[in-house]
């Protein structure tokens, strides 16, 4: 099972009322929150293997060379940090709490620099020999649904209690398309969110539509530079117009599955790697119902 850490406690955060504090009224509800979040995952889906992916960074440069404007608007716009993200100001200092506490339990975390977590997904998923359960709020990530190599989303609906469990035959009847095509679906489309403009004119219908029909981007181009193909006159134009970032777009999207990764252990602890840092950090954060869980949690999944 590979978290889409940040995606997880941006929800926590925003699920979890930002009354609960620690003893000395700083908030923890992103903290308590996530702890919660695995808990239920190892409840009911018992992975064997569990890694909290981490954005090293966040909005790599190589990506933003690409495409200038990828998640631009993201930025904090009055940051003292340059190319600081605009995280809000009391989920910031529980990010810290987050990955010593994750630390002390022995759950592995793993980042690369110049990468996001995305593209550790990406990779992890790729080498794993068997199924692999990706949990993300990020549709990007659809494209890594593989039902030959049991690569599956968890997307959330609501909390990690309602999880759209996302298969090829999900993506096919909701998109029109495949894990393997999701990129090009996404290129056309665009998605402002992450600050890819997308085709002029081509939203997912249309998107969908000329992937049915000619199967890729690669194809999609090379009819619309067909004056006999069945593209309109308007579409073959603003594929045109678009192919400056049709080029580029492709790479960006695409999650990188090769990167480099650190020495890690992926299996899941079964008692805390760290015990006495555990405690301090449980009595400093006021965690103890939610960390006392997922220990029990972690140690049934061990019998």
């Amino acid at each position: 099972m590979l978290l889409d850490s940040a995606s997880l406690y941006y929800r926590a955060f925003f699920g979890v009322p930002d009354s609960i504090r620690s003893p000395d009224g700083q908030p923890v509800n992103a903290v308590r929150g996530l702890l919660e979040f695995i808990t239920r995952l190892v409840q009911d889906h018992a992975p064997d293997q569990l890694v909290a992916c981490w954005d090293a960074d966040w909005r790599p440069q190589w990506r933003v060379d690409l495409i200038p404007s990828y998640k631009t608007h993201r930025l904090a716009a009055d940051s003292p940090t340059e190319g600081a993200e605009d995280t809000p100001d009391t989920l910031a200092p529980q990010v810290p709490v987050i990955e010593a506490v994750l630390d002390a339990l022995g759950i592995a975390r793993v980042g690369v620099p110049g990468y996001e977590a995305d593209d550790v997904i990406g990779t992890l998923a790729t080498r794993a020999p068997g199924p692999v359960d990706v949990v993300t709020g990020d549709r990007d990530l659809f494209q890594l649904v593989d039902d030959a190599r049991g690569v599956r989303v968890l997307y959330p609906l609501k909390g990690v209690g309602s999880l759209q469990l996302t298969d090829e035959a999900l993506l096919v009847g909701k998109y029109g398309v495949t894990g393997a095509q999701y990129v090009d679906f996404a290129v056309l489309r665009g998605d402002p969110s992450d600050g890819l403009p997308g085709v002029v004119g081509i939203g997912e219908k249309t998107a969908t539509k000329l992937i049915a029909e000619y199967g890729d981007l690669a194809a999609i181009q090379t009819a619309a530079a067909d004056p006999t193909s069945k593209i309109t006159p308007a579409q073959r134009r603003r594929l045109a117009e678009a192919t400056p970032y049709l080029a580029v777009a492709p790479k960006v999207v695409a999650v990188a599955t090769d990167i480099p990764l650190p020495t890690y252990d992926p299996t899941l602890p079964h008692e805390p790697l760290h015990p006495a840092a555990l405690d301090d950090l449980t009595e400093r954060w006021n965690l103890t119902t939610p960390v006392k869980r997922l220990l029990d949690t972690l140690a049934d999944a061990g019998k």
